[in-house]
């Protein structure tokens, strides 16, 4: 048992406990995706949409007490194990077990109970093992998260050790992390609260470390580097300001799908420079009306000799007046020929100024005025006879664009959800620095304790979420399948990011509802996680049919 100060059993005996608690729990899975199956096969997914997504849930909480035992017993293997790192496994596994067992939140309103699953009282009997039994009684002791609490605000820097276990990534992240401390952190509230772009001069840094090119092939000017490293460099400068963790993405996206999809000639001309950050690209896909309903998009691009000319809307386009080069989805197809008549176009743009956003011909846009994430700024775009030379066409060949876009959404989730664990970390040092420093009945109320409560599940939270990031990432680097792991990911860390910044805000008081203060902005830029590349709703069904077709 816990000891009265909140000490985690033997480090053995732990790993041991947590070894044999996930054997439970991958069991109940197995119970509960059968029931779900059943229900699913006699309604349908849409019909059972809460069982199925709660099947997601389920699933998205072993995976990460999986990778949650696998961290700790790298760390033991290396030696690097302390006290902090044990008391946040002891204190994630008590959490989800319990949770899992009697009540999960898909979301602030909506509570998932075992039942909802099919799952029987006898199989949660099943489930509470002693193993089981052990992890929730200790894991949920006040004095786990007590301790966990002392340990941070004796050592603000320390969260717990990441498990990187890799030099080159160690000083990427670290390299990374000054960038983010000395260009970032101090301006980003400004830039927010004057709802200014990022000035371009941090772009142009930005390219020069190799933010853009990251995962471009080296043969195309690029680092060649992995998932993983995209992963710690979006977490890090997300860390600073979710709008220049942010930055990168349209360049991941284009550069994947150019390196996946586009023409030899295509990767030569455009992953260059799109690597050295000169070219910066925008994502062109969702429409008004549609949101996540892809097949449905209207805007259509037609064939007129050497040109494609698209006419039609866009909406929710990120940065796009500064871009250069829009990816961008039209119908080439008739009009209800679905998924299989979308084509992706590389599309040129000259970049706007302030005075004129949008000179190109053909091409018009208006700002989108939003709560957070304000970076970049937001758009919605209309087309009327907007020229793209037919050799733009992705690939050379129409029709293609759905699959082309469907190959990069794994990467796409992964670095959305690092993006969020960055911002769950900023959550978690903002609120942190604020207890420490803040003094209320003569003590610093860190020593309140449902304010070390607070700091204490968001850092446990903030390790699981990143832990599952990393997970996704090393598959995908390993070339296996990941829609499943990068839903995950995604689904987890968002929700950890605005749960932080949430608690990080109540810990503030009422100076986290000033303008002035930090949350105030995270709480904002956190929201939106939840909602691009993939609603959360969409990520719990993307999941939930995979484990339904029996991936897993």
């Amino acid at each position: 048992m816990s000891g009265p100060h909140g000490t985690p059993p033997e480090p053995a005996e732990l790993l041991d406990l947590a070894e044999r608690a996930v054997q439970a729990a991958e069991g109940l899975l197995v119970r509960a995706t059968r029931s779900v199956a059943e229900r699913v096969g006699a309604g349908g997914l849409d019909r059972h949409q809460i069982a199925a997504h709660g099947l997601a849930w389920y699933a998205t909480y072993v995976r990460s007490l999986q990778q949650m035992a696998g961290w700790l017993g790298r760390l033991e293997q290396s030696g690097a194990a302390g006290e902090l790192e044990r008391l946040i496994l002891l204190s994630a596994f008590g959490e989800y077990l319990a949770q899992i067992e009697g009540g999960l939140p898909m979301s602030q309103s909506e509570m998932l109970r075992p039942a909802d699953l099919g799952l029987t009282t006898d199989d949660l009997a099943a489930f509470r093992t002693p193993a089981v039994h052990r992890l929730i009684t200790d894991g949920t002791a006040a004095e786990v998260r007590l301790r966990i609490a002392a340990h941070l605000t004796a050592a603000p820097e320390a969260f717990g050790d990441a498990a990187l276990g890799d030099e080159t990534l160690q000083m990427l992240r670290d390299q990374t992390r000054r960038f983010a401390a000395e260009q970032i952190a101090p301006h980003a509230h400004g830039w927010h609260l004057r709802d200014q772009l990022i000035p371009i001069e941090v772009v142009q840094q930005l390219g020069e470390l190799g933010v853009f090119g990251l995962t471009v092939p080296e043969e195309y000017g690029g680092l060649g580097l992995g998932k993983m490293a995209m992963c710690l460099v979006s977490e890090e400068l997300s860390r600073g300001y979710i709008g220049v963790g942010s930055l990168g993405t349209r360049s991941e996206i284009a550069a994947e799908l150019i390196r996946l999809g586009g023409t030899d000639a295509q990767k030569q001309r455009w992953l260059p420079p799109i690597a050295a950050g000169t070219i910066l690209p925008t994502a062109v896909f969702t429409e008004p009306n549609t949101g996540s309903d892809l097949q449905s998009l209207r805007t259509r691009a037609v064939r007129d000799g050497d040109v494609y000319r698209v006419t039609g809307s866009k909406t929710w386009i990120t940065h796009a007046a500064r871009s250069d080069l829009m990816t961008l989805l039209a119908r080439t197809g008739v009009a209800d020929s679905g998924y299989r008549g979308l084509s992706m176009f590389l599309a040129e743009k000259p970049r706007g100024s302030e005075a004129d956003p949008f000179p190109a011909p053909g091409m018009t846009g208006s700002e989108i005025a939003v709560l957070g994430y304000r970076g970049m700024k937001e758009y919605e775009l209309g087309f009327d006879g907007f020229t793209v030379p037919a050799e733009n066409l992705l690939g050379g060949v129409e029709g293609n664009g759905f699959k082309q876009l469907m190959a990069t959404f794994e990467s796409a989730r992964v670095q959305t959800a690092a993006r969020a664990v960055g911002v769950a970390q900023n959550a978690l040092e903002l609120g942190l620095r604020y207890a420490v420093e803040r003094v209320q009945f003569g003590q610093a109320i860190a020593g309140f304790p449902r304010v070390a409560g607070k700091l204490a599940a968001m850092a446990v939270e903030t390790m699981v979420a990143r832990q599952l990031c990393y997970f996704a990432a090393r598959e995908k680097d390993e070339s296996r399948r990941c829609d499943i792991e990068a839903g995950m990911a995604k689904l987890l860390a968002a929700r950890v990011a605005w749960a932080n910044a949430d608690a990080a805000l109540q810990i503030h008081g009422g100076n986290g509802y000033a303008l002035e203060y930090e949350i105030s902005r995270v709480l904002c830029d956190a929201r939106i996680l939840n909602i691009f590349e993939g609603a959360a709703e969409i990520q719990a069904q993307v999941i939930a049919r995979g484990l339904l077709a029996g991936r897993n």
